[in-house]
């Protein structure tokens, strides 16, 4: 240990007991992290494909084997409901075991160059190699898969890779690093730094990394970008989603989607649902049933298994959304539900709130919230449904319930997102498909194979015509 670290206590946003301690890690042990992951690189590239497959997959069954603990520390230090952590683990499982068949899928391809005269018999063989060590910056919410989905593809790939966990959730990615190393990788190959958010630039910057894939705030991300030099760079940057509910789409599966959607883990989902666009028709009853169901919500200890809401992972993050919430009511909107901050035992929590009455330019509708709230607001024709989706500076993902194929075209041609979501919430996502935004919402796709592609470089090799065959081999053969 240097004389720069220091350590801190972890405590739980609900209880306020603490629940784990953090080395933070200085500029020389930073240092240090930077010049490990360029040895580990040097050994990672190397290793045949086949051993990269069964660590990954060693990796997956190590989190299986530890599934329960896994669960209870992300309910601990994020507050997160223990059947939702649960939930988190298992698609952390099934994210290595991706990679691990991912790792042997690292197919090139072959290429005739002979288009032009002068060219007869060139061609080329094209693969993808690893780009080089990588730097992972992972949020609190999602503690052990955000970090599944940058250490996976990575290992994947042949890179090295560095996590900088959240300084609040760092228990997760610590224990994914000693299931690693437990199942062999080395461990200048997969390292868990904790340190200090002021630190992470200094880490971005570091030219010996190659690839940053940064998860976070807009404000942080494009901050970093800027800093990043010449690396490869991936952004996931979070949004204010928005469900769009069609006078003829099934309203009962459009409302208990829009409840998982806006108010699981009290809405600390960057694919939270934020806004729903009802068609007039059926607006009315959808936002009174929809305040009936967040009424119904358990709201309690994360480690109680009926709880559906907690506390927000800062009591000053409970504070600010219930001061946007007041800001919106003083403007004119209406709180059909909820509003209000609950007190917890150590931190704060706020009521499942779904507000109506808004305008596009406030920060409940045009900012990240962050928090259990939603807006409902009516739409007439389907095309002012799609410009109030896109007004704005996000576009991570968009879900459309409706039976009309045609607005489903429509949809997917006109919404300014990375997804678009049929008869699902935005909140939705699968770990093999390509996951990013457009506009303020980032820079490139995770889901592994995706990652894996924003990890690796393509590299050509151009072979000359083949000589003339000796004579005496041009005779057919007996």
């Amino acid at each position: 240990m240097t004389s720069e670290t220091q350590s801190e206590d972890i405590r739980s946003p609900w209880s306020g007991e603490v629940v784990g301690h953090a080395r933070l890690a200085g500029h020389a042990e930073l240092d240090a992290a930077a010049a490990n992951a360029v040895r580990g690189f040097s050994v990672w590239r190397a290793a045949p494909a086949w051993r990269r497959a069964e660590a990954l997959l060693a990796i997956a069954h190590g989190i299986a084997a530890t599934r329960e603990d896994l669960a209870r520390t992300i309910a601990l230090e994020a507050a997160k409901p223990i059947t939702d952590a649960r939930t988190e683990v298992a698609r952390a499982i099934q994210t290595f075991t991706l990679a691990s068949e991912e790792s042997k899928r690292l197919v090139g391809e072959y290429l005739p160059l002979d288009l032009m005269p002068g060219s007869e018999g060139r061609s080329a063989l094209v693969r993808r190699v690893p780009a080089g060590p990588v730097l992972g910056i992972t949020p609190f919410n999602f503690p052990l898969n955000l970090v599944a989905h940058k250490v996976a593809p990575a290992l994947a790939a042949g890179c090295s890779i560095v996590i900088k966990p959240a300084p609040q959730t760092p228990g997760p990615a610590l224990a994914l690093a000693a299931i690693a190393h437990a199942v062999g990788v080395p461990g200048d190959v997969f390292q868990v730094v904790t340190t200090t958010n002021a630190l992470a630039p200094s880490l971005a910057q570091d030219p010996r990394f190659a690839v940053l894939s940064f998860t976070g705030s807009p404000a942080v991300g494009w901050a970093l970008k800027a800093g990043a030099g010449r690396k490869r760079v991936v952004l996931e940057l979070g949004g204010n989603a928005a469900s769009i509910v069609h006078a003829d789409a099934d309203l009962d599966l459009a409302l208990r989607r829009a409840l998982v959607g806006a108010f699981s883990y009290s809405g600390q989902v960057c694919i939270s649902v934020q806004r729903i666009y009802a068609q007039r028709a059926v607006f009315e009853p959808f936002v009174a049933a929809l305040a009936e169901g967040a009424q119904r919500l358990v709201l309690g200890d994360p480690l109680a298994e009926p709880t559906q809401v907690s506390a927000l992972v800062r009591a000053s993050e409970a504070d600010r959304v219930v001061a946007w919430i007041d800001e919106a009511r003083a403007e004119g909107a209406r709180v059909v539900t909820g509003g209000h901050a609950v007190e917890a035992p150590g931190g704060r929590a706020v009521e499942p709130t779904v507000l109506t009455g808004t305008r596009p330019g406030q920060r409940v509708v045009a900012d990240e919230v962050f928090g259990p709230l939603v807006v409902v607001e009516p739409y007439d024709g389907i095309e002012q449904a799609f410009a109030l989706v896109n007004d704005g500076r996000f576009g991570l993902q968009a879900g459309v319930f409706t039976r009309d194929l045609a607005v489903v075209q429509a949809a997917f041609d006109r919404l300014e997102v990375g997804a678009v979501l049929v008869n699902e919430v935005p909140t939705w996502r699968s770990d093999t498909m390509p996951y990013g935004g457009v506009k303020d919402s980032g820079f490139g796709r995770e889901g592994v194979r995706y990652a894996i592609e924003e990890m690796t470089e393509r590299r050509t090799l151009v072979l000359p015509a083949s000589p003339p065959w000796p004579e005496d081999t041009q005779r057919p053969r007996t």
